[in-house]
């Protein structure tokens, strides 16, 4: 039966390496060096044992017992000892020969198994830098994502922060307070109703309830700076399209409201900082560090509310206090309070 089986005696090949030595019985069964000689001697040894017994003249003091098993002991002793003489260089060269394809064999195995890992090297670096390519790719959409995204938001309000006649009618205000002392201190006080009506800014255009509210409160001096500073801020949010009216934040119990009125600050009115609104808090942190005009009116508008509210809620009921916790104004005082670190 032909085929392109290999012969016994050729070598294997290992995957990128070279043919491996195959091991093998010693190349030399026959008789060595060592055998050779031992033969050789032990002919010569029993030819001269025979030779003198058989010319030597006949002994009489011994006896024929004693004679021949010295006789034995002469021939077979020295052939013994020669014998195993040779045995032992016999197996000593086939010891020799085997490690040296031993050896043989290692070697081929050891140049097998670091091609084997130089190939497997070559291919995990591959992927490596691919992958390392993957996600340098995958940073760079993020960072546009993200790029685009601010943009979109600085770039495109979709809607004024409180309507425009709202702003004309804080503008015309402003100018009237350095001269107009002597007529605000002539009016009323203002109903808490009304002056939570007007921290949370009209509605719309139509907000007839609204504007009267806020027409109110710009005749009373503190009311008026408060919702000056809230305008303010207010309108510098909505530039990178942060308003008021998207934000839901945790509201705050009005005993922890009243803590802060008499001062306390840090984590024991940390429940005032509910806005949870990832985007907004990250803009506006931004904003606060990168733009000192949006930082001063941020820090204003803080002052404000903070001495407003000490003296509304010296007065107000729980109700009140719930009802301005939520505003506009106070919405858009626990975002800039949080950023700004008054609840850490």
């Amino acid at each position: 039966m032909t085929g392109s089986s290999s012969s016994p005696g050729s070598g294997s090949r290992p995957a990128g390496g070279s043919p491996l030595r195959r091991l093998e019985g010693p190349a030399g069964n026959g008789l060595g060096g060592a055998e050779m000689a031992a033969i050789a001697l032990g002919a010569l040894w029993l030819l001269a044992a025979v030779g003198f017994y058989v010319l030597a003249p006949e002994d009489t003091g011994l006896s024929q017992w004693a004679d021949l098993i010295t006789s034995v002991l002469a021939v077979v002793l020295p052939l013994a000892m020669l014998w195993v003489a040779a045995s032992a260089a016999r197996s000593a060269r086939v010891m020799r020969e085997e490690s040296e394809q031993l050896q043989a064999a290692i070697d081929g195995l050891r140049q097998s198994y670091l091609a084997q890992a130089q190939q497997h090297a070559a291919v995990a670096e591959t992927s490596v830098a691919k992958r390392l390519e993957e996600i340098a790719e995958a940073t760079r959409k993020t960072e546009t994502a993200l790029a685009t995204f601010h943009t979109s938001r600085r770039a495109n309000p979709l809607r004024p922060a409180i309507p425009a006649e709202a702003a004309e009618m804080t503008a015309a205000e402003q100018g009237s307070l350095a001269l107009g002392t002597q007529a605000a201190d002539t009016v009323p006080p203002l109903p808490a109703e009304q002056f939570i009506r007007a921290l949370n800014f009209p509605e719309t255009a139509e907000d007839e309830e609204g504007f009267a509210a806020l027409r109110a409160a710009l005749r009373d001096r503190k009311a008026a700076q408060v919702i000056q500073a809230a305008q303010d801020v207010l309108t510098l949010l909505s530039q990178d399209g942060i308003y008021m009216d998207d934000l839901r934040p945790d509201m705050a119990r009005p005993e922890i409201w009243r803590q802060f009125g008499q001062g306390a600050r840090g984590r024991a009115v940390a429940a005032l900082g509910g806005v949870r609104d990832r985007t907004s808090l990250a803009l506006t942190a931004a904003r606060m560090k990168q733009d000192p005009i949006f930082r001063d009116a941020a820090h204003h508008f803080l002052r404000r509310f903070d001495q407003m509210f000490a003296d509304f809620e010296a007065e107000a009921t729980d109700g009140e206090i719930s009802a301005l916790g939520n505003t506009r104004t106070a919405r858009a005082f626990m975002l800039l309070g949080r950023v700004a670190g008054t609840f850490d």
